[in-house]
């Protein structure tokens, strides 16, 4: 099998089969290669049948050869130029919630007061004649 074929070798060859995670390609009558989904065209392949077809023939580099197992992994964007990229557009930052670091009554006495402090102040103003509207 790897006398016939290089690492790093375009040549083409026809879909003989389609599974969800790529596409067999016979490279001659007795080799045949898988090409994995995230290699069959630039950007993100959701489903390999809009792509390709059984019967369909492709022109694929040799990425790798593993004798010993029998498998040949190949690449059709491999042989594409790669699409000129643009530039995305920027995002809004995030907008984050303020955090509020716990500290003790004793430590500070600005900021927060607890809600028991509060409490006794609210009933102490709604106690008072001079706030009570009429």
């Amino acid at each position: 099998m790897s006398e016939k074929f290089e690492i790093g070798a375009v040549v083409t060859g026809k879909v003989t089969g389609i599974q969800p995670y790529g596409a067999f390609v016979a490279l001659d009558d007795s080799t045949q290669g898988l090409v994995h989904i995230s290699e069959i065209t630039h950007g993100f392949v959701k489903d390999i049948n809009e792509h390709l077809k059984v019967g369909d023939e492709v022109k694929v580099k040799v990425l790798s050869i593993d004798s010993g197992a029998g498998k040949i992994g190949l690449s059709i964007r491999a042989t594409e130029e790669a699409p000129e990229r643009t530039e995305a557009p920027k995002k809004a930052p995030k907008k984050r919630q303020a955090s509020v670091k716990a500290t003790s009554h004793i430590e500070s006495t600005e900021g927060f007061n607890s809600l028991k402090d509060k409490l006794q102040a609210w009933i102490e103003q709604s106690q008072r004649e001079d706030l009570i509207k009429k």
